[in-house]
């Protein structure tokens, strides 16, 4: 009996660049290129979180209330999905061209979504603007990791994360801003100018590659495919989107849990779940997911850890104006202004852990100690009350993610797939965590509406949303027993949705431990401290 030939290894296409012939960027070329990856990031983390405030504008346009849980999660159901394929085409493909390439969809899908005149067709941008998303991280992290050396990786990673970041908590408050005082359709075009501006800059830099790769062609398209591993990618999408849709779906009035669909659902994902796990095996070092990197603990515990911190971080974020606007009264603009403390101590942690970890070379203790931070803050914020004092909603927000330890434990040509991995499970946790907080929200206000203002209907509530005037407008005029009755179960359900993100960042911390002692510093060749040690004893 005879085998089939194994397909055509690419090792010399993707063989690494000697560690002396490695080229870093400097001066304004390495300003260019991060300010631009930077401020892509930005612009991607800011379609994550600007969508809250602007959503009762939309729904009132388009007259579709049932699809809010569509326009939420498409996005980051595409960009989860893809995640892991993006990661093979980094490695296979010119970072940079590839960069470009997800840079420019999600700058279409923002297009589509502000010149949208449906419901369907807003859902067909967010779907576009999360296959752009889904090789954003990835290739910023992979450029830097090639534009610097190893020892100053984690600087320039805490940087660039650092002011992304502002994207996500600064979100609810520019979407307030644009919504209010211009459209909620400038909430995509602010995407256009600036993402164009950077596409622009950093199509003039040369990237520099870890592994040697040959020019696209024809005959390197067909030689790459079989190690894209499209099956896998085939069997891994529907699972994914299965789940989700079970989630999105049994969590809203539709369908209940034991109906058929969700059933159905579920067991589709799961087997089909099983499918690919099977494949994945079968196929070894080219398999979409490799399971020996799985199996590093520096990767599947800073995938652990990190899809914790960034699942507390994204919900919190979008539901913290549900507390300024529904429990205090405020409006999109003002709640937006109340995150500022959580931006400032977002961005000051991670530049702060990014020099520290530079400087110490350890990350084990700064994660350790952001795991903690984080619960202690999500605690506190739960037990937040219509009452409470400024000082108080401003010294909790203390929320933090860092996200540098796994591609210090990965072989050069393994980055991209390393860290499309790491964000894969970082974007499919935030889905999970969004729908599971939503399921918490809704359940807990329907029974706390009940118990603290029965003459409320709590499916009127639910329809009213968030925002300040429309939760005050269910209670009749001089009812204020029933008003503040129905805005102590807002925050009683607030509290539960942040008993959830405090469980995540305990799971954060007790995982930290496990991240290891691993100097990500640059060692000096021996002959170098040789020769350092020769000069300081002629000193």
């Amino acid at each position: 009996m005879t085998t089939s030939p194994e397909p055509k290894k690419l090792e010399h296409q993707i063989s690494p660049v000697d560690e002396n012939d490695r080229e870093y960027l400097t001066g304004i070329r390495l300003v260019i290129v991060l300010g631009s990856v930077t401020l892509v990031s930005f612009l991607v983390l800011l379609d994550m979180s600007i969508l809250g405030t602007a959503i009762p504008r939309i729904t009132t346009e388009f007259n579709a209330l049932p699809d809010v849980g569509w326009y939420i999660g498409a996005y980051n159901l595409v960009a989860a999905t893809l995640q892991p394929l993006s990661g093979k085409l980094y490695t296979n493909f010119s970072n940079k061209y590839t960069y470009l390439t997800f840079t420019l969809l999600f700058e279409l899908g923002s297009l589509i979504c502000g010149l949208a005149t449906s419901s369907s067709m807003f859902i067909g941008g967010r779907v576009i603007a999360g296959l752009g998303a889904a090789g954003n991280f990835n290739g910023a992290f992979s450029i830097i990791s090639r534009s610097v050396p190893l020892d100053k990786s984690p600087l320039y990673t805490g940087m660039m994360a650092g002011f992304a970041q502002l994207g996500m908590v600064a979100g609810p408050l520019i979407g307030g801003l644009l919504t209010e005082q211009i459209s909620w359709r400038w909430c995509f075009y602010i995407n256009l100018p600036f993402g164009g501006v950077a596409t622009v800059l950093f199509a003039f830099i040369a990237i520099p590659e870890i592994v040697k790769k040959e020019p696209v062609s024809f005959d390197l398209v067909r030689r790459v495919i079989p190690d894209l591993d499209l099956f896998g990618f085939a069997l891994f999408a529907p699972a994914a989107v299965m789940f989700l849709m079970a989630l999105q779906f049994g969590s809203g009035d539709a369908y209940a849990w034991n109906s058929a669909t969700i059933i159905g659902l579920f067991c589709g994902a799961g087997i089909t779940a099983l499918i690919f796990i099977a494949w994945e095996v079968k196929i070894g070092g080219r398999a979409m997911i490799p399971g020996g990197m799985l199996r590093k603990r520096i990767v599947w515990t800073s995938c652990v850890f990190g899809s914790a911190l960034i699942s507390c971080s994204v919900v919190a974020t979008n539901w913290l104006p549900t507390y300024f606007q529904a429990v205090k009264g405020e409006g999109p603009t003002l709640s937006g202004v109340h995150l500022v403390p959580t931006i400032l101590s977002a961005l000051l942690f991670v530049v702060v852990t990014g020099a520290m970890i530079t400087r110490q070379g350890y990350y084990l203790p700064w994660g350790v100690f952001s795991g903690v931070s984080t619960a202690i803050g999500a605690g506190l914020i739960s037990m937040w009350t219509p009452s409470t004092s400024a000082a108080k909603w401003i010294g909790y927000q203390i929320l933090f993610g860092p996200i540098v330890a796994i591609q210090n434990a990965v072989a050069p040509a393994q980055i991209p797939v390393s860290m499309a991995v790491f964000i894969f499970f970082q974007n499919f946790s935030i889905s999970v965590a969004g729908v599971i907080s939503n399921v918490i929200f809704a359940q807990t206000l329907t029974k706390s509406i009940s118990q603290y203002a029965p003459s409320v209907s709590p499916q009127a509530a639910l329809k009213a949303g968030s925002g300040a005037t429309a939760v005050r407008d269910i209670v009749p005029a001089g009812h204020e027993v029933e008003l503040q009755g129905l805005l102590k179960a807002y925050s009683i359900s607030l509290r539960n949705v942040f008993y959830l993100l405090t469980s995540l960042a305990v799971v954060a911390t007790v995982v930290s431990f496990a991240l290891g002692w691993k100097d990500v510093r640059k060692k000096r060749p021996r002959a170098e401290k040789a020769q350092a040690s020769d000069k300081g004893a002629d000193v």
